[in-house]
C-alpha cells in the first residue's frame, strides 16, 4: 500500500470493522495521545464506527494544548522588552495567556514574527543582528531535533544573538502520569511522528510497569482502524505487547540522527504540563555548554503567577477525564474565532476538532 486512497478504501475498512465487531466481548478505553491521532478519529467518524463498547479517549497529544499558560506570560513579557523579536510557530500566536497573547502583543506593536521552522527564526538573527531573536521551542520529540540544529548552527556559524526559549517535553513520562492518576486507559494508541524519531522502545516501560498495552499508529483511518483491531485483540487474549503498526514509517531504532541531535543539546527536565502539572523528567532544557542559546538562562524577568480562565476545562479534557461538548464555554464563549483554552486553538486540539466535526 502506497497511496492514500488505499488507506481509505471502503471495502478493507469495512472488513477491518467486521473483524473489530467478531472478536471484541469486552467493554475497553482506548487514549490517543497524539493530536494528529484526534483530529483524524474525529474527522473520519471513527467512533461512531466503533462497536459501544470500545470507548476512545483524546489524551495530551496536542503539543499547542499541553503548553502551561506560564510559558505563554513568559513569552509575552520576553516581547515588550527593547530590541526583542519573538519568532513561533502560528498556533502558538492564539494560545492565551493569562492577560493577552502572542496576537494581541503583536497588534500592539511587538515584534512577533511567524515562522515555519527553527532555520528561518535562525535566519532571521542571522540578517537582524542588532536584535536578540527568541525562538518558542514547543512540540514533542517530532520538533526538538530541530531546535537543537538550529542551536548547533547557530553555534557553528557564531550567530550570538539567537536564542531559544525550551518548553519541548517528551511523551511516555506523561502517558506513566495518566495511569498513575487512575485514567481508565486499557491500551494507547501511541503517537506515529513521535516514534519515528524515537523508536518504538520508549514505551516498553509503559508496557512492562504498568501493563497497558501500547501499539504505534499511523493516521489514515485504515491505520487507526487497524491499531484498534490489535489491541481489542491484546485485551481479548490477555495480552500486554508493544507493537508496531506505523511498520512503513517507523522502525524499532527510529532516527538516529535526530536522537544524536536532541541528546547533543537537550538533556531531560522536569516540566509543566497544562493539565497534568509538574511532571519529573518530562521536559527538555539545554545543556549548559549551550547555554549562551538558552533564553531561560539570558534574559531575567519577574512573570507573576499564572492566571487560568474560570470555567475552562481544558486540563481535564487533556487528561481524557472530560469531552469537550461538557465544558459550560465550548461552542458559546469559546471558539476558533475567540479561544478561551489552549485546546480550541490547534486544530489538533480535541476542543477545535470537537467544534469542526461534532
Amino acid at each position: 500500500m502506497n497511496f492514500i486512497d488505499e488507506f481509505r478504501n471502503k471495502s478493507l475498512i469495512t472488513n477491518i470493522l467486521d473483524n473489530i465487531q467478531a472478536i471484541s466481548t469486552k467493554a475497553v478505553t482506548f487514549m490517543e495521545v497524539c493530536g494528529g491521532h484526534t483530529h483524524a478519529i474525529l474527522k473520519n467518524g471513527i467512533r461512531e464506527l466503533l462497536p459501544s463498547n470500545i470507548e476512545l479517549l483524546s489524551g495530551p497529544g496536542c503539543p499547542v494544548c499541553v503548553t502551561a499558560r506560564d510559558f505563554i506570560d513568559k513569552a509575552i513579557a520576553l516581547s515588550r522588552e527593547p530590541g526583542i523579536i519573538i519568532t513561533t510557530f502560528g498556533d502558538m500566536l492564539r494560545v492565551p495567556g493569562s492577560h493577552s497573547t502572542l496576537a494581541k502583543e503583536k497588534a500592539l506593536g511587538q515584534d512577533i514574527r511567524m515562522v515555519y521552522s527553527s532555520q528561518e527564526a535562525l535566519t532571521i538573527a542571522a540578517t537582524e543582528s542588532d536584535k536578540k531573536v527568541i525562538f518558542l521551542g514547543i512540540g514533542f520529540e517530532t520538533t526538538a531535533p530541530t531546535s537543537a540544529a538550529a542551536i548547533l548552527s547557530a553555534e557553528k556559524q557564531n550567530i550570538n544573538n539567537f536564542f531559544l526559549l525550551s518548553s519541548h517535553k517528551i511523551m511516555p513520562p506523561a502517558m506513566a502520569a495518566l495511569i498513575e492518576d487512575n485514567i481508565p486507559i486499557n491500551g494507547y494508541i501511541c503517537p506515529g511522528h513521535v516514534t519515528s524519531i524515537t523508536g518504538t522502545d520508549i514505551y516498553l516501560p509503559i508496557v512492562e510497569k504498568y501493563q497497558v498495552g501500547c501499539v504505534v499508529s499511523g493516521f489514515e483511518p485504515l491505520d487507526i482502524l487497524q491499531t484498534i483491531y490489535m489491541l481489542t485483540k491484546q485485551q481479548e487474549n490477555q495480552q500486554v505487547l508493544l507493537e508496531n503498526q506505523y511498520r512503513r514509517v517507523v522502525k524499532k531504532a527510529g532516527n538516529l540522527k535526530a536522537k544524536s541531535l536532541m541528546e547533543t543539546v537537550f538533556e531531560k527536565c522536569s516540566a509543566n504540563w497544562r493539565g497534568l502539572g509538574e511532571l519529573p523528567a518530562s521536559g527538555l532544557k539545554i545543556r549548559e555548554q549551550f547555554s549562551q542559546f538558552d533564553a531561560e538562562k539570558n534574559f531575567t524577568l519577574n512573570v507573576p503567577p499564572p492566571l487560568e480562565e474560570k470555567g475552562c476545562i481544558c486540563g481535564l479534557i487533556l487528561k481524557g477525564l472530560k469531552k469537550p461538548s461538557e465544558c459550560p464555554l465550548f461552542k458559546s464563549q469559546c471558539t476558533p474565532a475567540n479561544p478561551v483554552g489552549a485546546c480550541m486553538v490547534s486544530h489538533e486540539g480535541a476542543c477545535a476538532a470537537y467544534y469542526q466535526y461534532r
